[in-house]
């Protein structure tokens, strides 16, 4: 059974933890994030979170993309988060580091193999990647 989450976490905690840029909030953003690896506290990272952090650090922060899945990846493994999404989350990460899509793309692709779905698109990069036979 997965644990009750204590926290909803924002896209500019999990930067500050990525980027460790700011000297103000570093304190509070270390015991945010040692308690979620320790899975002493839990929390969710929602999907619509975790790729606004991926635009924010490829765009903005021009944050190398094979770092960013890295990173990001990194968080979704620790104990205290508990999406019920996670290993959905974590094999979009894997996916948008080894294909040249966007990563929403990806989510959805992820979405539908772990899913038994057929993903419905017109798009033909997700087609190939996913067998979908709508046309």
């Amino acid at each position: 059974m997965t644990k009750h989450p204590d926290w909803l976490i924002d896209t500019n905690v999990v930067l500050r933890h990525i980027l460790n840029d700011d000297p103000k909030q570093a304190t509070v953003v270390k015991a945010i994030f040692s308690a979620l690896r320790s899975g002493e506290k839990a929390a969710l990272f929602l999907e619509s979170v975790l790729a606004e952090c991926v635009y924010i650090l490829l765009h903005y922060y021009e944050v190398p993309k094979a770092e960013v899945v890295e990173k990001l990846d990194g968080v979704l493994r620790y104990p205290g988060i508990v999406n019920r999404d996670k290993h959905d989350l974590r094999e979009a990460l894997k996916l948008f580091g080894e294909y040249a899509l966007d990563f929403v793309d990806c989510i959805l692709v992820a979405k539908a193999r772990i899913g038994e779905l057929e993903l419905v698109t017109f798009d033909e990069k997700l087609k190939k990647l996913n067998g979908s036979i709508h046309q």
